[in-house]
């Protein structure tokens, strides 16, 4: 069957022209990822044709704001990377729940308990450390005292969904809080870019520690990257990629065959191949990650950090600057 993969350049065009059995999907994962995903749900439904679109997050958001806005939402399927914005979607009432969604695989706090949205997989943010160095951090607090302090590099969240994500759970965190921010400021930390520069910076030399989403070091240190990823024993922050149904879905039941495709062994297998942790615990974790279940994550009220977004944003602007 017919795919279509429509790249960024062109997501200023056209809405996508309707087809009457075709499943319209956004989503932000990167484009081997998506195709992939598609590639898959098509050989197991191949009565289903999809058209799908990717970009980052706030690229793929601010299209759909304006299609909202212009009266004619394209997509069936949000396929994004965090639950916040989810969160903002379903006050608005712009998901559409699936409440026979089968969620038996998932962790409270892992799916909308009104089944509007559906975590898929966990990308987590945790510790790099640069192997050929003194340093060897295993907690939270090791990143503002010994070797570590002074030299570890973090992505900013003015710049990162996964880090807006890791300091709204970190400063929830009564072990942690704004004070842990203020430490690594004091200790002299860099929070600029993102995840990629994180990990060039720290695999370089250039620092010693760093917060980084997970599978970046995991995979590196696969090639010979001399770097090293730590869950601390407090906990770690995760992304999830949650998938929804949208409201104004043309096609809810391709749809609802899509978010099944997602949650079922198949999918979360196929997430453990692409190299992330899969949302099911029972489906073991790829290569190089421990047994999910020595894995903590941090506690994270999607609606409580869309609420206090901008506030947490001033506040990391006031101690770390712009």
């Amino acid at each position: 069957m017919r795919r279509h993969l429509i790249a960024a350049a062109v997501l200023a065009a056209a809405p996508l022209a309707a087809q009457a059995e075709s499943l319209v999907v956004y989503t932000s994962q990167p484009n081997e990822d998506a195709q992939a995903t598609i590639d898959a749900f098509m050989a197991a439904n191949p009565e289903v044709q999809v058209d799908w679109v990717r970009d980052g997050t706030t690229k793929i958001m601010a299209r759909l704001r304006a299609e909202i806005e212009a009266g004619n939402p394209q997509p069936d399927v949000l396929f994004i990377a965090d639950s916040a914005t989810m969160e903002g979607l379903k006050a608005e009432g712009r998901l559409m729940p699936y409440p026979e969604a089968d969620v038996s695989g998932l962790a409270r706090g892992l799916y909308d308990d009104e089944k509007t949205w559906f975590s898929t997989k966990l990308i987590t943010s945790g510790i790099v450390y640069n192997t050929r160095s003194e340093a060897k951090p295993q907690t939270w607090a090791d990143l503002v005292e010994g070797p570590c302090a002074g030299k570890v590099a973090m992505p900013s969240p003015l710049t990162s969904g996964a880090a807006t994500i890791h300091m709204a759970a970190l400063t929830a965190n009564p072990e942690l809080g704004w004070d842990y921010y203020q430490k690594l400021a004091d200790t002299g930390a860099v929070a600029q870019g993102g995840n990629g520069g994180v990990m060039k910076a720290v695999a370089g030399g250039e620092k010693l520690c760093g917060i980084i989403v997970d599978f970046l070091p995991i995979r590196e240190a696969q090639k010979g990257a001399p770097v090293a990823f730590v869950f601390p024993p407090l906990g770690v922050s995760a992304v999830t990629e949650p998938a929804a149904i949208l409201s104004t879905a043309k096609n809810p039941d391709a749809a609802r065959a899509f978010i099944d495709f997602l949650l079922s062994t198949q999918g979360q297998e196929l997430a453990a191949q692409m190299g992330y942790l899969p949302a099911d615990a029972s489906v073991p974790a790829p290569e190089g990650f421990p047994a999910r279940d020595t894995i903590t994550l941090m506690d994270f009220d999607p609606a409580k950090a869309l609420a206090e977004d901008e506030a947490n944003k001033a506040k990391f602007t006031e101690i770390f600057g712009g």
